[in-house]
């Protein structure tokens, strides 16, 4: 999502390249483009406008231009605010003092409410919950349906009562069931309208009352922009929401509205939404977002991922080649099978440091699946001993690899090129030396 917006900053400091002295002027530079690239990003103009000047105010208030680095000294003044602006520490659920939490989910048709209660469930459950999902958006069948669908398909119980009976009496009922069946969260699905209207609102607010949740979380799509800002900012206002779910954040928008939302409506984002399947919900961290923006990736994330997949076991035998750089082209299509459970690999590759130095090196447009779809192609048309030994590959065997994976002998050169780039490029960064920003070494 943040691809634009990440090149652009990084252009922008690079103009800083690794000059021992930098000027006001040439901080007022910097940051006459960071808040182009931000609103260009759609970022609110509050923000951007607030954000500049703090950055500008610290900078110049502790005297960072005249210190031993300070361009990167501006930069960590930059990570630091990002952080704040996307809310700090990263937020908790809240509990209740006596099981079971009770967990409401607001928002707009559309932004991905229903499938987000299955999916925040299904978090709680890996984490040793026992949560229970309550359908009460009546207004729309397909709605209940898909909740049910969801709640059998991921063993969650729930509850419905169809469209006929008010929301109030099956919230009501569903919560009983709750208690009966020892739940630890409650999550209830709330009607939506493609619009704010005050019949809604009421309902939303009436509910609110008589349940007293512990949690209501306003569901914004992240691809909405502004939009998404207003709404909640709304909701916030009639209804009184304490976090957010920001969903469609694997998507291509521009991402302002993840940097905006936090500040204009003072509610923390608490979870985000990556994709499709049932488990692509994350907890938000501010300061992994935060990286990821300024090109620092998000190893931490991408650890958990691994591990949670692969195995501690595993994922550290992989660990140990990646640092004596002898892992081979068997190993690569071994991992990449297993890192296809973690995700989309656009994603995960997103999450490496200096991920845009990373594809320019590579000479690579987009490393998605289908780039790797075509590189598994390429390696699964080569014999074990190939795998194992790709610098002995010559033309010879080039082209009858070429010829079994359906592509040119130039393809299969530029792979072997990009495989013994990213062997030398994966060494450097399991060794510690992350590039805290592209260009600024």
């Amino acid at each position: 999502m943040f691809d634009s917006l990440t090149d652009k900053l990084q252009g922008a400091f690079r103009k800083f390249g690794s000059r021992g002295v930098v000027t006001e002027e040439d901080l007022d530079q910097v940051l006459r483009e960071v808040r182009m690239a931000m609103l260009e990003a759609d970022v609110n103009f509050r923000v951007v406008r607030e954000f500049t000047t703090r950055v500008k105010e610290r900078a110049l208030g502790a005297q960072v231009l005249r210190s031993l680095s300070p361009a990167q000294q501006v930069i960590d003044i930059v990570h630091s605010e990002l952080v704040e602006i996307l809310g700090g520490e990263a937020p908790q659920l809240a509990t209740a003092a006596r099981p079971p939490t009770v967990i409401m989910l607001v928002g707009l048709q559309g932004s991905g409410k229903t499938t987000h209660a299955a999916k925040l469930g299904n978090l709680l459950k890996k984490q040793g919950q026992r949560p229970f999902l309550i359908a009460c958006d009546i207004y729309r069948p397909a709605a209940i349906e898909q909740l049910v669908t969801l709640a059998k398909s991921l063993d969650i119980p729930y509850h419905e009562e169809g469209t006929a009976v008010k929301p109030a009496v099956i919230a009501a009922n569903g919560l009983e069931k709750a208690k009966r069946m020892n739940a630890t969260h409650v999550i209830v699905d709330t009607a939506g309208r493609l619009h704010i209207d005050e019949v809604m609102m009421d309902e939303v607010t009436a509910l609110r009352k008589q349940l007293a949740p512990q949690e209501v979380l306003f569901v914004a799509d992240a691809m909405a922009g502004q939009d998404a800002v207003t709404a909640a900012k709304e909701f916030h206002d009639k209804v009184g929401i304490t976090g957010l779910i920001l969903t469609k954040m694997d998507g291509d928008a521009r991402g302002g509205a993840a940097l905006s939302i936090r500040q204009v409506t003072g509610v923390p984002v608490k979870f985000i939404g990556v994709g499709e399947k049932p488990d692509a919900i994350e907890q938000f961290y501010p300061d992994r977002l935060a990286g990821r923006i300024l090109g620092m990736g998000d190893m931490l994330s991408l650890i958990e991922k691994a591990k949670e997949t692969m195995g501690d076991e595993d994922s550290d035998k992989f660990g140990e080649k990646l640092k004596k750089g002898t892992f081979d082209l068997q190993d690569f299509v071994e991992q990449i099978r297993k890192v296809r459970n973690m995700g989309p690999l656009g994603q995960l590759v997103q999450m490496l440091p200096g991920f845009n130095r990373i594809k320019a090196q590579l000479n690579v447009d987009d490393m998605d699946d289908r780039f790797f779809n075509q590189a598994e192609a390429i390696v699964y048309s080569m014999t074990k001993w190939e795998r194992r030994h790709p610098e002995k590959i010559d033309g010879k065997r080039r082209k009858r690899i070429a010829r079994g994976s359906g592509t040119d002998a130039p393809r299969v050169n530029q792979l072997l090129k990009q495989f013994f780039e990213a062997r030398k490029i994966a060494k450097t960064l399991s060794s510690g030396k992350f590039p805290v920003l592209p260009g600024m070494r």
